[in-house]
């Protein structure tokens, strides 16, 4: 296919698009909190996690960056204990405090404004979280007041995120002044327009690879596939991409290229500056912890490595907290002049407080009290500026700096350069958060599986998916649809236009999923494709396509989907070889996402529940049914084990839950655990919140939180010797839902290590998309099929 190197026009259409849906997006993720907070009363959202109620101030402290740190507890007057109920709060989260509802009074006329300033609340983002005490940085501006007056009991409310938002809209605002030159481009901060950017919007072709010869590898167990993928990585000059299938050990490869890349060698003979990203905390941590655990050289030093980020985000690991930005800069000399500033600014928040010395309790009001604001305005000022060189001082000594992508556009890495930017889970990131980063690097390396669960994305139109989904029937079809439907000549018309961009897709604009289907029915239509003339039905489909930048379609278009349509699959090297499942659970991910191109090491091929330790069965037929068997389905079709919708007070769709099937489930682990299997060893996965709450009413009196139950998108990356997989769907209908989407499966499948237990109706399920109905049928020929009804 032919290479076209992008204009302008392309580059502002990019850009453009690229700024539309992420409104789009904005809107979805404020629609659905303001939806909840303008229609729940105060009851509901505390019972839905959204509020914690009856909370008092306990302190106000400073921490990194100047912030104002107000800590709240549960106060024992409105409390029976100081324990949070369960809640939604994560570190990083917006909120805002809030007088507390019961105690919310009408404002007389005199008091109205005072009154409107405290409902309106002070907003701020969660930074710490314990089990008694959560704790608010609000980032008072300096033209507005710092005066915090909090009420004395008060709530605390999620709000919508918006900072992750600004950050990407400000860094599109970034791309296109330094791509196109639109005017008022005087940033100070405005990046370069590096080789790397260029090609990574196709304004540059990718540069040939400079060749690494003599690579002395530090991990000799690598297998072929992930030591061709370090070698790649280090021969790409701008862009390489790493595709890593389940359980093929792509953390460990990309440990490998860090420690290739800042190691003085042969192969590489001047050390390297690297940032490392990740779509999330548990990945950037997952990286630093294997990093922390390396053995110390025989030469040198070790590899000086920093987290940057919410120590709170953070694994609850020593190590790792010791290597966080904050934990470093206080242990500087440096930071001892930093604290002095600090220790008078707190004094000066007590004061204004009414918990200084000599204070009686009472707060200074009028003039006095302004003063001394004016007075903590200063002190952060200068508290800013001593922490900054602080912060600028350890960073500068780090050879390998850690961070969220969202957090590499924080003010503390503000001038950081780098030679090359690491993203992990790379496919489960929006391009636009990955370009944050981008602009400190100069080459940059993806690392990801976009055969696995793609960004989430709240504003995705599902009428859209279905217009989508009919477009790709074959064309006979299509037209006996028209015909028995009598459509209009509008509606005749879409139809027509949609295939020519899926054609055009190759460059950018289609999303993983459809491009997947597109795969999965070509396997499907081979054999009657190639009985006709190929002449007539490829005159329109084999018309010549030009590889180059297009807009995206959906915000599920990665930058690592991109670079592979855009340069082809010589963008990228794929690991080969799983270390995690049985051969027999792995056979059909392999085949169907896989192109077969995926092999089980000799360790993991054949090992079974049978050879745990703990696992033993009194009888032979117990042994090979429950312990010695890989893949076991349970089938309800027949049982008429129908799904309920729960009802949603939020106004959404509901999610959806299957009693019947949730006591198939319990059988099962009943059954696991009489052999002795141990509850942490399984794991249940479903696709819906709801069962996994009728799962986790159902299970953890007996088995407690060593079972884990839960959802698709909390087990990715995860692995358990046992996995159930409950599909919840049952209906007269044949309606699946989300379980059409083939990633989403691909990652409950390819969770287990022994053994893979499937509960579902394969009436039900089959009916849903041509992968569903090849898994139907794969489990049918390849499972130990069982009988789902309850005896």
């Amino acid at each position: 296919m032919p290479f076209q190197l992008s204009t302008d026009e392309q580059i502002r259409a990019f850009i453009d698009k690229h700024r539309v849906l992420l409104a789009k997006e904005r809107e979805a993720d404020i629609e659905r909190t303001s939806l909840l907070l303008t229609k729940c009363p105060p009851s509901l959202l505390e019972q839905k996690g959204l509020a914690l109620g009856g909370l008092g101030v306990s302190n106000v402290t400073v921490g990194l960056g100047g912030k104002t740190l107000v800590e709240l507890e549960r106060s024992t007057a409105y409390s029976t204990t100081p324990l949070f109920p369960p809640h939604t709060f994560r570190p990083g989260d917006l909120a805002r405090i809030e007088e507390h509802a019961s105690t919310a009074r009408k404002p007389s006329k005199a008091k109205k404004g005072a009154e409107e300033k405290v409902s309106k609340g002070t907003e701020g983002v969660v930074y710490k979280v314990s089990d008694t005490r959560i704790v608010i940085a609000v980032d008072p501006s300096e033209s507005s007041s710092d005066d915090l007056d909090l009420p004395e009991r008060c709530r605390l409310v999620k709000l919508a995120n918006s900072v992750t938002f600004d950050r990407m809209d400000k860094t599109l605002d970034q791309l296109e002044k330094i791509t196109i030159g639109t005017k008022d481009s005087g940033d100070k901060y405005l990046p370069e327009l590096t080789q790397l950017i260029r090609v990574l919007l196709g304004i540059s072709e990718v540069s040939k690879r400079i060749p690494v010869k003599d690579i002395v590898f530090f991990d000799e167990t690598l297998n072929p596939s992930q030591r061709e993928a370090v070698k790649f990585a280090m021969e790409s000059p701008e862009v390489a991409c790493i595709h890593g299938p389940p359980g093929t050990g792509k953390t460990h490869t990309l440990i490998e290229i860090i420690r290739q890349l800042t190691a003085v060698t042969e192969a590489n003979p001047k050390p390297l500056r690297l940032l490392v990203c990740g779509a999330s905390n548990l990945s950037v941590d997952n990286i630093l912890e294997r990093l922390l655990a390396l053995p110390a050289p025989a030469t040198g030093e070790r590899l000086k490595v920093t987290r940057v980020g919410h120590p709170a985000r953070v694994m609850a690991n020593q190590g790792i907290i010791d290597s966080t930005l904050e934990v470093k800069a206080g242990a500087t000399d440096q930071a001892a002049l930093a604290r002095d500033v600090k220790n008078e600014l707190e004094a000066a928040m007590d004061v204004l407080a009414g918990k200084g010395k000599g204070a009686k309790g009472k707060a200074p009001r009028g003039l006095e009290r302004k003063k001394m604001w004016e007075e903590v305005r200063a002190l952060r000022k200068e508290y800013r500026q001593r922490e900054g060189g602080v912060v600028q001082s350890v960073l500068s000594e780090s050879q390998v700096v850690l961070a969220t992508c969202h957090t590499a556009g924080s003010r503390q890495l503000r001038n950081q350069e780098f030679d090359v930017l690491i993203i992990d889970e790379a496919t489960q990131a929006l391009e636009a958060v990955c370009w944050i980063p981008v602009f400190k690097a100069k080459k940059l390396i993806l690392a990801g599986d976009p055969k696995q669960l793609p960004p989430t994305i709240l504003s995705a139109d599902k009428h859209e998916k279905k217009s989508s989904s009919s477009v790709k029937q074959p064309k006979p079809a299509q037209k006996a649809k028209k015909e028995a439907k009598g459509m209009t000549k509008k509606e005749e018309a879409k139809p027509a236009e949609e295939p020519s961009e899926d054609v055009d897709a190759v460059g950018s604009d289609s999303s993983e999923s459809s491009s997947d289907e597109d795969e999965e029915e070509e396997e499907v239509e081979a054999p009657k494709k190639s009985a006709k003339p190929p002449s007539k039905p490829n005159s329109k489909t084999k018309k010549q396509v030009t590889r180059t930048l297009r807009p995206p379609r959906s915000l599920e278009t990665t930058l690592f989907d991109r670079m592979e349509r855009l340069y082809g699959p010589d963008i990228k090297r794929m690991l080969n070889v799983q270390y995690r499942m049985h051969a027999q659970i792995a056979s059909f991910p392999c085949k169907v996402m896989y192109q077969s191109k995926l092999t089980s090491h000799e360790s993991v091929a054949t090992h079974l529940m049978q050879d745990l330790p703990n696992a033993q069965a009194e009888s032979e037929e117990d042994e090979k049914e429950l312990l010695g068997t890989p893949v076991v389905f349970y089938d309800t079709a027949g049982c008429e084990y129908f799904e309920r919708v729960e009802d949603d007070a939020s106004g959404d769709e509901g999610s959806r839950c299957n009693e019947n099937e949730a006591m198939v489930v319990k059988r099962c682990i009943d059954q696991l655990a009489g052999v002795g299997v141990l509850p942490s060893q399984i794991a249940i996965i479903t696709p819906y919140q709801a069962q996994v709450s009728l799962l986790t009413t159902l299970l953890r009196p007996t088995y407690g939180l060593e079972l884990e139950i839960g959802t698709v998108d909390g087990m990715q990356g995860r692995e358990k010797d046992a996995v159930i997989i409950s599909l919840v769907r049952s209906n007269d209908k044949r309606e699946v839902g989300f379980l059409k989407d083939k990633r989403r499966l691909n990652v409950a499948m390819t969770r287990a290590k022994r053994l893979l237990c499937v509960v579902g109706d394969s009436s039900t399920v089959q009916h849903g998309s041509p992968f569903l109905k090849k898994w139907m049928s794969w489990l049918e020929n390849n499972a130990d099929v069982r009988y789902g009804g309850l005896d």
